[in-house]
């Protein structure tokens, strides 16, 4: 009797366990929901690629400070491994990018044209780079001291001139600038030296004008102008607009008043920078990328002032590299809001 009693209240007990655990594995329909939006959310968070390597430029640099800022948003956001190397700038990028050494790069307008069209640094077109994103706007800053007596490019003649890491995209705007202006590197004696070794040959006096070209202000000159009384060298802008025609990534500009303790603005040249990448990037991470950049952008101006002048209006105005499609994409997205 005992037995016959068990044996029903057993399997009474086993049924029940059973239906209680096919409950708890099979989700209610909102919790599938649930479920899949929580991973379409993942995925949204996701890039194809696992690495992400930007070259920047020099240390001290606009490059590195925004390239090292972009590089922490996109670990941050995507998980991704991603960093910064600090390069010769412009010129080198691309060739590193062009290479599959890097992933994306900071370069400036011209240099970029020039990859493009495979002029001057470039045997050949370059034909697998697309750009991302106009970024902010490279000033050309010429400094001497006062002392020198040197008020215009014109005055450069025959000096002795610190012109920007060989190759970089300061010594190829400083020796476009110079040529446009009737002075070839074999009217002046040149230096190839980055910004914190142009400053140091200024303090001592080794060279007597240096160019530098990057975002506002550069730390260099920033540093440099405690010690030295320094003078920004003007660029007549009636001249410039003359060179503008040929070459058509250069813009007027003027460094402001109070930049580097100038009593009034200072009339020079600028070129836009370039946000490129890998024509093998996916259109699903180009668009990722693009959009972080943007989601981001706040962050970007608090690591540097130069930043400020990145704007989503402006980003897709005067590519000078074809532009990457997921890139393309986020900024029809924007439009059509």
């Amino acid at each position: 009797m005992l037995n016959s009693l068990k044996s029903p209240l057993l399997l009474s007990a086993m049924l029940s366990a059973i239906l209680g655990l096919t409950a708890c594995s099979s989700p209610s329909s909102e919790n599938s929901e649930s479920a899949a939006a929580d991973s379409s959310a993942t995925d949204e968070n996701k890039l194809d690629t696992k690495f992400l390597t930007i070259a920047t430029g020099g240390a001290s640099g606009p490059y590195n400070i925004i390239g090292t800022s972009l590089s922490e948003v996109y670990v941050k956001t995507f998980g991704v491994n991603s960093k910064t190397q600090t390069t010769g700038a412009s010129v080198e990028n691309v060739n590193l990018l062009t290479q599959g050494k890097v992933d994306m790069v900071l370069a400036l307008s011209d240099v970029v044209t020039d990859a493009v069209e495979g002029k001057n640094n470039f045997d050949k077109p370059i034909t697998n780079i697309q750009q991302l994103a106009v970024l902010y706007p490279n000033v050309v800053q010429i400094v001497t001291t006062k002392k020198s007596g040197i008020k215009n490019i014109e005055d450069l003649k025959g000096k002795r001139i610190a012109v920007g890491d060989q190759g970089s995209g300061t010594e190829v705007n400083a020796r476009t600038l110079l040529e446009g202006f009737g002075i070839t590197y074999d009217d002046v004696t040149v230096d190839y030296l980055g910004f914190s070794e142009a400053a140091d040959g200024m303090k001592a006096g080794k060279i007597e004008a240096a160019f530098f070209s990057s975002g506002l202000p550069n730390s260099s000159l920033m540093e440099l102008e405690q010690g030295l009384d320094l003078q920004l060298v003007t660029i007549d802008q009636n001249k410039l607009k003359e060179i503008i025609q040929s070459k058509p990534y250069f813009k007027t500009f003027e460094i402001p008043a109070g930049t580097y303790g100038n009593d009034a603005a200072i009339p020079t040249a600028a070129i836009m920078n370039a946000l490129l990448v890998s024509s093998d990037l996916s259109e699903a991470d180009g668009y990722k990328l693009t959009k972080a950049l943007f989601d981001n952008l706040d962050g970007l101006k608090t690591a540097h002032q130069a930043a400020n002048d990145i704007s989503l209006e402006t980003a897709s105005e005067g590519m000078v590299a074809p532009i990457h499609p997921g890139a393309k994409k986020y900024y029809d997205e924007q439009a059509a809001k």
